[in-house]
């Protein structure tokens, strides 16, 4: 055997036979003699060099020469001995891609360059654990980059005591949101008038909007058996015309009327002593509000000499026992005072305003309704007249208590009635205010079309 082994590795000597052969090389011949792809094949390399590995389509691709099947086992362990080395060769800092991403094929390896001192570290490999990204700085939009949008980072709300506590006293007094505009301040210039009483006269308001629900006249047509809608009317145009003629204070006007209203409410009344509660009444309004009121011989004479005195005078007891003597209550009039002055009035405002409340005693159908309605609905309805821009303020809202939409319709009724007043048989107040007194605010043109 020994011979037959000889002479086939005589065969396959070169045919240089006269030149010698280092032992190294022959014994490496005589090894790759039994297989006939020895000649073809490269040397290997350094299976721990895979610092060229990159990752196409979520696998990892060796350098060419290596052709072995990459499983999931091989392909850690080989990370893990990339990342050893590099760790070991100057803390070289090796940045795989991400398998979960697709991306192109990555550039031609660098060369590597030792990490800096604030660089950050590399952790251990694991193929289950993804590599974290670094981070940049987020851009303004206001900053550069061709207009393109950027995301804002989200800076945590810290909820300090101060900003907890302020939130509770907002929602215990009611306040959610800012207002859109700023109420104005009606008072500021009446702070140093003592008859103003600035420091109360919120509350004062806020008293007579709870009052005014009290002891307020109701629908008693429907209780009269004599008297009619029309009737009233008729009585309250002539009251306004004898308080015009007596010059009396406005607050005896409406005065007067709450009183009439008030006791057809709780008694009925025969036609023939309408005129007689009128005149009582007027009397009694008198004596509250006057300073010098009328006597009775006066009201005798302005009626004609259709009552005698003890009738008036015991229709004026009626009138008291039957309204249990209740006489402080909050008429149209202190509400108009108010309302005149958060629209800012002038006194051509003012005429026009108290032109419309007076307008609005003759009108059953506002007879039961809240005095701060009608002096409202007389504000809006002056301000549509005279084309005053805005017609509600935020102002006037606040100290109304009431919106635009609210007063629509008792403005229409009063916008009516001034356009129906010239051909009127009931014409007292706007003979009133068609005199040059008053600025002849009636004879202006009715605001038909824009109520």
């Amino acid at each position: 055997m020994a011979t037959r082994h000889h002479r086939a590795a005589a065969a396959q000597q070169p045919a240089n036979r006269g030149a010698a052969v280092a032992p190294g090389k022959q014994k490496a011949a005589t090894a790759a003699a039994g297989r006939p792809d020895a000649r073809n094949r490269q040397a290997l390399g350094d299976i721990g060099n895979v610092l060229n590995a990159h990752v196409v389509d979520g696998k990892i691709q060796l350098p060419e020469g290596i052709n072995r099947p990459i499983t999931r086992s091989f392909g850690a362990q080989l990370l893990k001995k990339a990342q050893e080395n590099a760790v070991a060769a100057n803390k070289v800092r090796i940045v795989v891609q991400n398998p979960a991403r697709k991306e192109p094929a990555p550039k031609p390896a660098k060369k590597l360059v030792p990490r800096p001192d604030n660089a950050p570290k590399v952790t251990s490999g694991n193929e289950n654990k993804k590599p974290v990204e670094d981070k940049k700085p987020l851009k303004s939009e206001g900053a550069g980059g061709g207009g393109s949008a950027h995301k804002h980072s989200r800076k945590k709300v810290v909820n300090t005591l101060t900003s907890v506590l302020t939130a509770r006293s907002k929602h215990a007094c009611g306040i959610t949101e800012r207002p859109r505009e700023v109420v104005e301040d009606i008072d500021k210039l009446d702070g140093d008038n003592q008859l103003a009483v600035v420091d109360y006269i919120e509350d004062i308001y806020k008293f007579y909007r709870t009052a005014q629900h009290e002891c307020r006249p109701t629908d008693y047509m429907s209780s009269q058996l004599e008297v009619n809608p029309k009737m009233r009317a008729i009585l309250a145009d002539w009251i306004i015309e004898v308080h015009y003629k007596f010059e009396l204070m406005p607050e005896t006007l409406y005065l007067t009327m709450y009183v009439i209203d008030r006791y057809l409410s709780l008694q009925p009344v025969l036609r023939r002593e309408l005129q007689l509660v009128g005149i009582a009444a007027m009397l009694i309004a008198c004596k509250y509000e006057e300073i010098w009121a009328p006597e009775v011989n006066d009201f005798i004479c302005i009626a004609d000499n259709a009552y005698l005195r003890h009738q008036i005078l015991a229709m004026e007891k009626n009138i008291l026992n039957r309204l249990q003597w209740n006489l402080t209550v909050p008429t149209p009039y202190v509400f108009l005072v108010r309302f005149v002055k958060a629209a800012g009035g002038d006194k051509e405002l003012e005429h026009m305003v108290f032109f419309f409340a007076e307008m609005a005693l003759t009108e059953y159908g506002m007879a039961s309704l809240c005095p701060s309605l009608v002096a409202a609905s007389a504000v809006y309805a002056a301000q549509c007249t005279l084309k005053r821009s805005p017609l509600w303020t935020d102002t006037l809202k606040h100290h109304t208590g009431f919106s635009e939409s609210q007063l629509m319709e008792c403005a229409k009724v009063l916008v009516n009635a001034h356009a129906a007043a010239p051909e009127n048989k009931l014409k007292s107040a706007y003979k009133k205010y068609s005199a040059e007194q008053f600025g002849r605010v009636a004879l202006r043109p009715p605001a038909a079309g824009q109520v």
